[in-house]
């Protein structure tokens, strides 16, 4: 680490709690490694989130690419409950 940065936060006092509770354990030396053991999870995190996301904005524009060309069918809501009701029905009746 030869590019340091000393920054001062302020956290509640429960997450200060956590941060000491870490130390006392024996489970970080000191309070910047919690920190950048914590930094280091948000990053993964916010990663997968992104990419989620990312999916997520491909399958919202296939889609819309769809309505676009035409590719949509009439559909009937009732009857798609309807359905369901049956189906659900019958795993109930092939379960007992």
């Amino acid at each position: 680490m030869a590019d340091l940065e000393h920054l001062t936060i302020t956290l509640p006092a429960d997450m200060a709690a956590v941060i000491k509770g870490a130390i006392e354990d024996g489970d970080f030396a000191c309070s910047s490694d919690v920190i950048r053991a914590a930094l280091r999870d948000w990053k993964v995190k916010r990663a997968m989130q992104l990419e989620e996301l990312a999916v997520l904005r491909a399958d919202i524009q296939l889609g819309l690419d769809d309505i676009a060309a035409g590719c949509v069918v009439d559909f009937d809501v009732a009857d798609i409950a309807r359905r369901g009701r049956e189906r659900s029905a019958a795993r109930h009746l092939n379960s007992d």
